[in-house]
């Protein structure tokens, strides 16, 4: 296996591979003084001392804290090279012609496509997974490079070419963060246009029975609801969390929270596509300004009715005349009836109430066409809504996942040419332009009465100091603190639990959620997402039955493996429909997928199923250990 990066997904992907999937890794990086960050193990380490003092000052005077922050480690990466870019003689050095798979995850899509093109000419056969943030563009360059190795290789997709998988940090990564800023909202993993979500369940109480939803994929730990407890490791022992627990398991459990599956169909509104930030026509006026246009269009309406009355003409001319009369261009009715010549004067003072009225509703549309293209400020008496510090790559991904679930959201950032300024115009989000730092920024964003703080920016002592200043504001706010060195995030976590003891504190990491995506994909896989579970992860794949013994011709009963990996639902095509299902809704006439499969149905080889799996778990079902002999 090879890996090129520039940062610390890189070297988490490495030992991803080495120490879960036992692969051998040759590691490609920039030179040390030439690299955008460098390796997380070692440079957090050199200044940890003066870090953790930094914390417990900052803590002292506050007094508050509740904090999540993002953790990595590297561990061993094997043969390592330096290179400030993956040109040919680089990736020749570090033997693509005969590696199994590729990654290429820099910070810069230009270089990683470069690099893929340069990787699929030398190796037609190789797998392929490229660090992508341009969605639209990864689905046309993973055509075009599968298109290349299916004609290099003489063949056709099926003639053994290589493949290639595009992959996005900030996808796997967003929804992970928008959940945990949220009490009660479910960690939600979007697969192949069928969404999913985990919910956490507090312990069943005496006499009730838990509900499971389509499966109960892991025990929490017993200590996850004690501030002192160790919650925030990734192997605790017994009591820290149990991922695809057996039924005698979950039964023996007590005292235990649970993460349970559940499939939804929908999760918010859609997003606003082309000219979505134009709004809609009942936009344009306010409720004021469209009673008095009734109002107006009612009075034109009666007085045509009474000149009908009154000269006995047609509708539509009487309508033609009470609409010049309104306009003050009609003949003066000085000849006329009194009837008429009333009407007539009715008409001209309802045409010079109608004048203020349409100045009134353009200067109104226009001034709501130019808020529609600039940015929205907070709403007096906003509360409850999600502070969101930070609208780069991971904050624009985390903002289109809270806007999905219909969460209020207001932005914080200092750049006005960030990524997601677009993003967050198009979604009609109110932005505050401002330094963090600085006071008042929060303020104005309301963070009195927010329900929590989101810290997403690049600059680690940015997020620490808004977090802190955020919980001296109000002590009960929920934050989630986004952290990249790995000393520096254990001794902020460590520090403000034990400094807040009645704040459960969650602790995620973009990289640690991202580097199992990446692996899976580099072993052949087609990995769905990810779930955090505590400080674990828990991997959906989408598996084809054929040439895997643990499955094929195995019940789904029998293919379960306490801890390791678990049978969720089935794959059929249009028109079929899973063995034992009990009746034509749990077909495949309305889902492609069969979920709540029967114990008793035998997997065939022709199946595709999707399976939920721990890291270990996948790599034994699915990896090169199988084939190297171990028992699985």
């Amino acid at each position: 296996m090879v890996v090129c990066g520039d940062d610390g997904l890189a070297h988490r992907l490495a030992a991803e591979l080495r120490g879960v999937y036992r692969e051998q890794v040759t590691l490609v990086v920039p030179p040390s003084g030439r690299r955008v960050r460098q390796p997380v193990v070692g440079r957090a380490r050199a200044a940890s001392a003066a870090l953790r003092d930094m914390v417990n000052a900052a803590v002292n005077r506050t007094g508050n804290s509740d904090a999540t922050g993002g953790t990595g480690s590297t561990g061993g990466t094997g043969r390592e090279l330096e290179a400030t870019e993956p040109t040919e003689d680089v990736l020749a050095d570090a033997g693509v012609e005969r590696a199994t798979a590729l990654a290429l995850v820099y910070d810069d899509d230009e270089t990683n496509i470069r690099a893929a093109l340069t990787a699929r000419r030398l190796n037609p056969r190789l797998q392929l997974v490229l660090r992508l943030y341009n969605r639209r563009l990864g689905q046309h360059i993973e055509e075009l490079l599968d298109q290349s190795a299916a004609l290099a290789s003489g063949g056709g997709p099926g003639s053994g070419s290589g493949s290639t998988t595009v992959l996005s940090d900030a996808d796997t990564a967003a929804p992970a963060l928008a959940a945990t800023a949220l009490v009660g909202t479910s960690k939600v993993v979007e697969t192949d246009g069928l969404l999913l979500r985990a919910v956490e369940r507090n312990p069943p109480r005496p006499g009730e029975v838990a509900d499971p939803g389509l499966c109960t994929l892991a025990l929490l730990s017993a200590t996850s609801n004690d501030p002192a407890g160790a919650d925030g490791s990734e192997d605790s022992g017994e009591n820290g969390p149990q991922l695809l627990p057996d039924a005698a398991a979950v039964e023996a459990a007590t005292g235990r929270g649970t993460v349970a599956l559940e499939q939804v169909s929908y999760s918010g509104p859609p997003l606003p596509a082309g000219r979505a930030g134009v709004p809609a026509f009942g936009e344009l006026f306010s409720r004021r300004l469209r009673w008095s246009l009734a109002g107006l269009a009612a009075c034109v309406v009666a007085l045509a009715v009474a000149l009908m009355v009154v000269t006995g003409d047609h509708p539509l001319h009487a309508t033609y005349v009470t609409l010049l009369d309104l306009f003050s261009i009609n003949e003066p009715a000085h000849n006329a009836d009194i009837g008429r010549q009333i009407l007539q004067l009715l008409s001209g003072f309802v045409g010079l109430l109608l004048l203020p009225v349409l100045l009134a509703a353009v200067l109104e549309a226009l001034g709501t066409f130019r808020s529609a293209s600039t940015l929205r400020k907070p709403p007096r008496g906003l509360g409850g809504h999600v502070v969101l510090l930070g609208l780069g790559k991971i904050g624009t991904r985390v903002l289109t996942r809270l806007r999905e679930m219909d969460i209020p959201v207001v932005c914080v950032e200092a750049d006005p040419e960030a990524r997601g300024m677009a993003t967050a115009r198009r979604l009609r989000v109110p932005v505050v332009l401002g330094d963090v730092t600085q006071e008042g920024v929060l303020e104005a964003a309301k963070i009195h009465r927010a329900h929590s703080l989101l810290a997403l920016t690049s600059v680690d002592t940015t997020n620490l100091e808004a977090v802190l200043y955020a919980r001296s504001v109000r002590s009960r706010l929920r934050v989630v603190l986004r952290l990249y060195d790995d000393d520096f995030a254990t001794a902020v976590y460590r520090t403000l639990r034990a400094a807040h003891p009645r704040a459960l504190t969650r602790s995620r990491s973009v990289t640690h959620l991202a580097a199992p995506s990446f692996a899976g994909a580099m072993m052949g896989r087609q990995i769905l997402g990810a779930i955090p579970v505590e400080r674990r992860v828990l991997l959906f794949a989408a598996v084809e039955v054929a040439g895997h013994p643990q499955l094929e011709g195995k019940t789904v009963g029998e293919a379960f493996r306490a801890g390791a990996w678990r049978v969720l639902a089935l794959e059929v095509s249009d028109g079929e429909r899973a063995a034992g299902a009990d009746s034509p809704s749990e077909g495949a006439r309305e889902s492609r997928l069969v979920w709540e499969l029967p114990d008793t149905y035998v997997l065939r080889g022709s199946d595709r199923v999707v399976l939920a799996a721990t890291r270990r778990g996948l790599a034994e079902l699915l990896g090169r250990r199988a084939r190297r002999g171990v028992d699985v």
